[in-house]
């Protein structure tokens, strides 16, 4: 089978395992069904997610002048505390910023080898926690906008990570010790006073199962030094493709890459 298209992130669907899709210009291969497979990817050429030329990626699916210019790569993508669409401030597109920022917002920790914090949207749970690779996740706030969250966030990661640790992630040291609700617990007295109001007990543990097993040993490669890739397909979780020997590569840091996808039967 071959395959050809622009690498967006994989869609996933929390079952037991997850369900992994890779997205190749719209069309979705079954990944959990190549499991065990000879996969070849090779790097053909780009095109941004955004203006769709062929030009080097820069960031997150981007060419340099569309992430620069795009409000879907704005400074607030990444550090909601900076949203401004709830005071009608634009920062590159009032309306589209305006959908993004002005809609209910979940502020958690997950467990990803480390006990981190974050915020998403909550028309995203669970698939940002999935995307994270995490094993386990808890709501600790609820906000009305991405504003609000941004901020929780900020006073919370003084004392929490907010970044994923991708070889713990994959390494997969699971510590069942730790328990979030007691960590939620302990953590809201950091949350800044005038959002206290938007701490949120009695929350869910959300529990995932990814198509995967802990490697031996670690490496992972890229598209820009490693342009064609061949390894039997063995493993799956957050954004990443496991191969036989402990070889990964992180698809979603691949969006706006073009490939050439061949599965050997």
């Amino acid at each position: 089978m071959q395959f050809q298209g622009q690498i967006l992130k994989m869609t996933s669907f929390n079952d037991e395992p997850i369900q992994y899709y890779l997205n190749l210009s719209g069309d979705l291969i079954h990944m959990n069904e190549l499991l065990g497979k000879e996969l070849t990817i090779k790097h053909v050429g780009f095109q941004c997610v955004n203006c769709g030329e062929n030009k080097p990626i820069y960031r997150m699916g981007f060419c340099k002048s569309c992430f620069f210019e795009s409000p879907y790569a704005s400074d607030t993508i990444i550090r909601p505390e900076l949203s401004t669409a709830h005071l009608g401030i634009a920062e590159r597109d009032l309306e589209i910023e305006k959908e993004i920022q002005l809609q209910p917002h979940t502020v958690y920790l997950a467990y990803t080898g480390d006990v981190k914090v974050g915020v998403t949207r909550n028309t995203q749970i669970p698939t940002r926690w999935i995307d994270q690779g995490a094993t386990f996740a808890m709501p600790i706030a609820r906000t009305e906008n991405r504003y609000e969250a941004g901020m929780i966030e900020v006073a919370l990661k003084e004392h929490v990570p907010d970044k994923t640790n991708w070889r713990k992630m994959l390494q997969d040291d699971f510590e069942d010790e730790i328990d979030l609700a007691d960590f939620r617990q302990k953590v809201k007295e950091y949350f800044p006073e005038d959002f206290q109001k938007f701490y949120s007990e009695g929350e869910n543990l959300w529990k995932f199962d990814y198509p995967f097993e802990k490697p031996e040993k670690i490496s992972s490669f890229t598209l820009d030094k490693k342009p064609e890739f061949t390894g039997k397909l063995t493993g799956i979780k957050g954004q990443y493709l496991g191969f036989e020997g402990g070889n990964f590569i992180n698809i979603r840091g691949h969006e706006g890459y073009v490939i050439e996808l061949n599965v050997k039967n």
